[in-house]
């Protein structure tokens, strides 16, 4: 959708056109539940936080001003409902990074088997890492851009990506060897 499409479906949503709020949802659901489901890791659930966070677009589509600020919105409320829906399914105990397996390979394995690998350990992270992985390299966002989203400051956005890929190399090295990932 060009930018005054999206601009001309947010002010007709805004007056109550549910065609266009139909729209809206069809331009930005894939992002939604791309967000969620990357933190989640199950489709149900992300599924469930989408329509959530639709849901609370339409009751709050007066206070949206721009396509802009409303691509910015969507993605801070999908990153807080996404938290808390993990809390809420609380129910199995996150995985930690030192609870998954490191099956020593002795050759190269398979590009797949290191993206599989690499995406249950991006899933092991601590939820604030997580989240800055998920929308820097997921959802190519600038640091700037993930500190307003998680609200906070950007030191701890840069820190938190430093941290949480020095791990995730550390993890990956020790599984696959020097493999190029």
């Amino acid at each position: 959708m060009m930018r005054d499409q999206a601009e001309d479906a947010l002010a007709r949503s805004a007056r109550g056109d549910p065609v266009a709020f139909e729209e809206i949802v069809r331009q930005h659901q894939a992002m939604v539940f791309s967000i969620a489901y990357h933190f989640l890791g199950d489709a149900p659930d992300a599924e469930e936080v989408a329509q959530d966070v639709f849901l609370k677009l339409h009751r709050n589509l007066p206070a949206i001003k721009s396509a802009a600020h409303l691509t910015a919105w969507l993605r801070k409320v999908t990153t807080h409902r996404s938290i808390d829906q993990a809390r809420r399914r609380g129910s199995s105990p996150p995985l930690s990074l030192d609870d998954v397996p490191e099956p020593a390979a002795e050759a190269p394995l398979p590009e797949l088997a290191v993206k599989e690998r690499l995406q249950r350990l991006v899933a092991a992270l601590p939820e604030r890492w997580r989240l800055v992985v998920i929308l820097r390299y997921q959802e190519e966002l600038e640091l700037r851009e993930i500190a307003e989203i998680l609200e906070i400051p950007i030191n701890t956005v840069k820190s938190s990506l430093q941290r949480s890929l020095a791990l995730l190399r550390e993890k990956l090295t020790r599984c696959f060897g020097d493999v190029p990932v």
